[in-house]
Parts: structure tokens; sequence; C-alpha cells
């Protein structure tokens, strides 16, 4: 029986946050030992090395709504081609930022290239943060903080029109699973969106098998998964190397299970992992726990 087969792309982009450093996410990543992992794990990987991303040196942010938004269009539509062909060819696309604009390139791709054969994708962001400002509701005009709107259909043209579908995915299409801080606008938005929301408190109260099981009991006619897994979902005191802590996140063994759980499903078809920092962690500290996460989404167990 031919090896599944993953294919890595690195997208070294960090026009998106506010902090320097995210850009060395995809160096970190491999650093950490990610191919070998999971040629342990039976797959074939295929690691296309990194996108061209322009550097912020060389740019200048343009709306200050939106600021680099056109530069970081662009490096979502080159993620969107090599994301579309590699699921086409049967490949399973593991995208290593970079800050989480990315996604909206990635996603696009997948949605795009599973709606063709007559499939549903069905999105897990895990994060948090709510990711769903808009140019008029962002508080920084940081386009990070805005790729999860554009999937559902909302925010700039530039990103939402990303692919051939707006929205990218439905809004009952998608959970938003750790968000624990929202901007106050924004706050607005996600109650209104549509999304399947699963705050901290939720998982607190619940816990995070019962948080999981009801997100894919919901998915009824999903037929693929995509995780998008931002390391600031994360409590900040397992993983400091992420530009934008926030206190009382998911731990360890928490974020393990909901992947071990999105394993456990058959259905996962792509994968983001975003926003570590290597110049805020501490010797690779947050990587090294990204690989372990990538590792369980990909079917590791204990036994």
């Amino acid at each position: 029986m031919a090896k599944k087969k993953i294919r890595l792309v690195g997208v070294p982009l960090d026009l998106g946050g506010g902090r320097r450093g995210v850009d060395m996410g995809p160096s970190a990543l491999r650093i950490a030992g990610l191919s070998s992992r999971l040629q342990q794990l039976g797959y074939d990987v295929d690691d296309e090395g990194n996108i061209d991303v322009p550097e912020l040196e060389t740019k200048t942010p343009g709306n200050p709504k939106a600021k680099y938004l056109t530069e970081i269009s662009v490096a979502c539509r080159k993620l969107y081609k090599i994301v579309r062909a590699s699921v086409r060819d049967g490949s399973v696309p593991l995208v290593l930022g970079g800050d989480h604009s990315l996604a909206v390139g990635s996603i696009g791709a997948v949605a795009d290239a599973l709606a063709a054969q007559g499939r549903q994708l069905g999105v897990l962001w895990i994060d948090a943060h709510g990711d769903m400002n808009t140019p008029e509701t962002s508080e920084t005009g940081n386009v990070h903080g805005m790729p999860l709107a554009a999937i559902i259909g909302l925010g700039a043209d530039e990103l939402v029109r990303i692919g051939n579908r707006v929205p990218i995915v439905p809004a009952d299409h998608v959970a938003l699973v750790g968000v624990r801080t929202l901007d106050i606008a924004e706050r607005r938005q996600v109650r209104s969106s549509g999304l399947r929301v699963y705050t901290m408190r939720q998982i607190d109260e619940q816990g995070i098998a019962s948080v999981m099981r009801d997100i894919l009991t919901k998915f009824t006619d999903v037929t693929d998964l995509h995780v998008s897994f931002d390391m600031d979902s994360l409590d900040p005191t397992l993983a400091p190397g992420t530009g934008t802590p926030a206190f009382g996140g998911l731990r360890y063994r928490e974020a393990h299970l909901a992947l071990e759980m999105i394993a456990d499903t058959g259905l996962l078809r792509s994968m983001d992992m975003v926003e570590i920092n290597p110049i805020l962690d501490v010797r690779n500290q947050t990587a090294q726990i990204a690989v372990e996460f990538i590792c369980s989404a990909f079917g590791q167990r204990i036994l």
C-alpha cells in the first residue's frame, strides 16, 4: 500500500501582526524535527520549502485599517495555488506559518478543490482570539486579526474573494475553539456571525472531550476537516513563543486530546500551524510542542 503523502509548505509571513519574528516559524518547526516525526508515523513527507513573501522592510503599511493588505493577499494567492494542487493530487497540505492571515489562502484552496469533488469542508479554528475583525472594526489594523471573518465572507475583498466562492466556508461549518479575548466590535460580530463558538469558559465547564464531541456531531454534512491551529491558543506558560499571548489558555493535554479526537475521525484533510515566534521563545519550546500537536492530529497514539 502506498504511503499517504503530506506536503509541507512554509509561509514566512509576518506582515499581518504587530511583532516581528513569526516569519521564522517555519524554520523553527523544521529544526524541531517535523519531517522525521511524520515519517516515523508512516507518511511520505514532501517539503516544498517556503513560498516567497515580501519582507516588511521593503514595504509600506498602506491602509492603516488593514496594514500590508495587498502584500498579504498576494501571499495568500500564491499559497492558494500550491495547496489546491496538493489536494488535487491527493496530498495532505500542512502549512507552516507565519501569521494567521495565511489561512485565507490555505482554506480557500482546500474548500475549492473539495467542492469540485462534491465534498464539504469543515474548519476547526483553534485560537485564543476570534480573528473576526474587518478593516472597519479592527482596533490595530493588523490583518492577522481578520482571516476568519474573510473566510466566512466578511471584510476586505482582497481576502474575501481569494478562491472561487464567497463565503469560502459557510459560518456554520466553522468551529472557533479556545477563544478568550475579543475586541469590543469583534465580539458583536462573532455573536451575529453564525459561527459555532466554544470559549475557554465552555471548555472549563464541559471539558475538551465534550466540546469536541459536540463539534464533530454537529458537522453532519462535513466530509473533510481543516484544522487551523494558532499556538496562542495554549496558555503562554506552556508556549511562550507567540506574539499575542493570552493567559488562561488550553493546557497541554487538552490540546492533544482535541487533535487526537480529530485524528480518530479519519477526516483530516489539511492543517495550518501558525503564530510561532522564535524570538520570544525559550530554546524552541513552542515549536517542539507544536510538532507534538501536529503528530497527534496525524494519528500519533500513546498505545
